[in-house]
């Protein structure tokens, strides 16, 4: 692939997740896609044949991207210093990705038709391996006993909201506070909900008396 050919694929790709992240993949069009691109459909097709590819090949990226901070999950770090770095991690991501957060939860709405190995395999080993290293540091008595899975589901579903619903988190906070600074504020409250509640409790020192 040629410099310029490169260029136009990076340019399709942009112009569809515009797209794709406003109107889902089933509301999106090849048209809609070429007019954002600033090329002619015919243009658009020769690079990418079906929106099917161009779709897959964001979701593949975007994938990639997304599951870089669980990949990241350290075994050998302290369990409080790797969760709360993940948690600022992903809060990051809502902030910088938000087109890509809504173009992956418009797939998972629509029931994954087009990624359904990508989760169930890929995403299934990866989300298996992390919350087999939460486990092991309960075992360890370094977290409170919970269960891994939900844990990690509940850090997406906390943090990816500030993508999926910006509008509405902006418009709840008011204009004094719905500038950037609205995610360090997130970091924080999140960093102290699931910190307080993932600290072990103290063990007691005996029975009580009768």
């Amino acid at each position: 692939m040629t410099r310029i050919q490169k260029e136009k694929q990076d340019i399709i790709l942009e112009a569809a997740l515009e797209v794709f992240s406003v109107h889902g993949f089933r509301g999106s069009t090849i048209d809609q896609i070429a007019d954002v691109a600033g090329m002619s459909k015919p243009n658009l097709l020769y690079y990418f044949p079906r929106k099917e590819e161009i779709h897959r090949r964001l979701i593949a990226a975007l994938l990639d991207t997304w599951l870089a901070p669980l990949r990241d999950f350290d075994e050998h770090g302290d369990p409080f210093t790797e969760i709360r770095s993940y948690i600022r991690r992903k809060l990051e991501m809502a902030r910088d990705f938000p087109r890509e957060s809504r173009l992956f939860a418009n797939e998972m709405l629509q029931g994954a038709p087009r990624i359904s190995e990508m989760i169930e395999i890929d995403l299934k080993a990866l989300v298996d391996e992390k919350a087999q290293i939460l486990l092991t540091w309960m075992d360890q008595g370094k977290l409170a006993r919970t269960d891994p899975y939900h844990l990690i589901f509940s850090i997406w579903a906390t943090t990816q909201h500030y993508a999926d619903f910006d509008v509405q988190v902006r418009a709840v906070l008011g204009k004094g506070r719905n500038g950037e600074g609205r995610f360090e504020d997130a970091a924080r409250y999140l960093e102290q909900l699931f910190m307080h509640g993932l600290a072990p409790k103290p063990r007691g020192n005996g029975s009580a008396g009768s």
